[in-house]
Formats: C-alpha cells, structure tokens, sequence
C-alpha cells in the first residue's frame, strides 16, 4: 500500500465527498486544528482510525514533513488503499485559504 501526496484543493474535495482527515501530531502540538479531524497520533501507531474499507484517508501533520517520513507506516494502518499525505500540512492548509480552529 502507497499513500499519495494530495494538494489542500484536492484534500479539501474529498474530505466534502467523504474522506476520512487524520492528524497524526502530539496533543501538546496541536493549538489549531482542522474541523472534523481525527487525532491518531504517530506514536501510538496512527491507531484508532475510523475509516470504513475503501473510504479515502488523507493523514497531515504541521508542515507534511513527517507524513512523509512515514508513509509506509501510515498506509498500514488503515484498511483501505486509498490514502494520501496532506502536502504542507496543516500549515499548507491554511496557507491555501482553508480554515482551521483552535483547539478546546
């Protein structure tokens, strides 16, 4: 299983059709987030999804850096072939003119 990198125009499509957005950063880490993200951190093993087979995950973390170090790791985690690394993050996010919130 490959994930593939996805623009934040892109991600943003299919997160409204459907697709599963999973940030993978420490707690501590996360001051901002994005509406309706999962949170599985990278050091319990992205554990904990909650993405039905076949259904699209896309994983992010601040600047897309670690997605990518660990993408193998990351497409083995969830039970479907279709999973992308949010280019630039969530900082690429915002960069792009998406939303994000603060942490409760």
């Amino acid at each position: 299983m490959t994930a593939k990198p996805i623009t934040p125009e892109a991600a943003a499509r299919l997160v409204a059709d459907g697709a599963v957005l999973i940030d993978i950063r420490e707690a501590q880490e996360c001051a901002e987030v994005i509406e309706g993200a999962q949170s599985a951190p990278l050091s319990s093993g992205a554990s904990g999804v909650e993405a039905r087979p076949g259904q699209s995950v896309i994983f992010h973390c601040r600047t897309g850096r670690r997605t990518e170090m660990n993408a193998e790791t990351l497409a083995a985690s969830v039970a479907t072939d279709d999973v992308y690394l949010l280019q630039g993050g969530i900082e690429g996010w915002q960069a792009a003119g998406f939303p994000v919130r603060t942490r409760d």
